[in-house]
C-alpha cells in the first residue's frame, strides 16, 4: 500500500539504471536518444528526494541483461503485509523479478503470479482499500484475477479499468491520498472511479497525473515542469516537491515506476 500520516518509517526499494537502459522497451522511439549518464543522475536525485521525505532508500544493483530493470514497480504489488510478485507482460522483463523477490523476502511474505497471468505493477492503483487494475497491453484478465484473490483476502475491493492510449493505468491516474485521485482526462474509463474524489490535470499536462505519495499527510512528489498541476495541487492543500525524470519519460516511464514503497 502507500504511505500515510502516522505510519512507521517506510522503505523505498529502487533499482539502479543499467548500462543498457538506452535499449529499454518503448512504444515509439523518442525524439532524442536516451542519455544513460543523465538518467543515472536523475535516478540519484529521485533517491535523494525520497530520502529527504523520510524514506529509508535501498538501491538494488542493475542487471545489464534487463534494460528496463530500473522500472522496479512493475515487478511487485505490495498489499499491506504481502508482496505479490508479478509476471511482467513483456517476455523480455520476466527475468527482472527474481532479484526483487530476494530483496522483498526479508521484508514481507511473498506470493507469485503464475502463467497464464501477465501483470505489470504499473497497472495497479491502491486507493485506501480499493484496488484498481488496468487491463492493458501488459496486464491480462488472468493476472487481474490472481492478484484479486490476494487482495480480496485482505479486505480490498477490486475493479478493472480499461485504458485508452496509455501504457499503464498509473500513466493516467494516481492516488494523492487514501480518498483522492489525480487523473488525466480522456485516457482511462472513468466509470470504475465513480464515487471517488478526483482532481484533473490541466490541459497540456497529462503526464503530470503520475505522482508519488510521500510519507506524511498531503505530501506528493511530482514531475518537474508541470507548473499548472503544481498550482492545482497546492491550492487543494497538498505539499509538492519535484524531480526531473525526462530520461525515464523517454523510456515510457514515470515517477511511480522507479520505486516500491513499503513499511519498514
Amino acid at each position: 500500500m502507500t504511505p500515510h500520516a502516522g505510519a512507521r518509517p517506510w522503505i523505498a526499494l529502487l533499482r539502479s539504471v543499467p548500462a543498457t537502459y538506452e535499449r529499454c522497451l518503448v512504444r515509439a522511439a523518442p525524439p532524442q536518444a536516451i542519455d544513460v549518464a543523465r538518467a543515472r543522475a536523475q535516478h540519484a536525485a529521485y533517491a535523494a528526494a525520497l530520502a529527504a521525505a523520510g524514506c529509508e532508500v535501498r538501491v538494488l544493483p542493475a542487471d545489464d541483461r534487463h534494460p528496463d530493470c530500473c522500472f522496479i514497480e512493475d515487478t511487485a504489488v505490495l498489499l499491506d503485509d504481502l508482496a505479490v510478485l508479478t509476471r511482467p507482460g513483456a517476455a523480455s522483463r520476466l527475468g527482472e523479478v527474481d532479484a526483487v523477490a530476494e530483496a522483498l523476502a526479508a521484508l514481507a511474505p511473498l506470493v507469485r503470479l503464475m502463467s497464464p497471468a501477465a501483470l505489470d505493477g504499473g497497472d495497479v492503483l491502491c486507493l485506501g482499500k480499493k484496488l484498481f487494475v488496468g487491463l492493458s497491453q501488459r496486464t491480462n484478465a488472468a493476472g487481474v484475477e490472481q492478484l484479486a484473490q490476494a487482495a480480496r483476502a485482505r479486505g480490498c475491493e477490486v475493479a478493472t479499468v480499461r485504458l485508452a492510449g496509455v501504457l499503464h493505468l498509473k500513466s493516467a491516474v494516481t492516488a494523492l491520498d487514501d480518498e483522492t485521485l489525480l487523473m488525466a482526462p480522456g485516457l482511462v474509463d472513468p466509470a470504475p472511479f465513480r464515487g471517488c474524489a478526483c482532481l484533473e490535470t490541466p490541459a497540456g499536462e497529462l503526464r503530470a497525473a503520475n505522482v508519488l505519495r510521500l510519507p506524511g499527510k498531503g505530501r506528493v512528489l511530482m514531475q518537474a515542469g508541470c507548473g499548472a498541476t503544481r498550482a492545482l495541487l497546492r491550492a487543494a492543500g497538498y505539499e509538492t516537491s519535484e524531480v526531473d525524470i525526462s530520461e525515464f519519460v523517454k523510456g515510457d516511464g514515470a515517477l511511480t515506476c522507479l520505486s516500491l514503497l513499503l513499511p519498514a
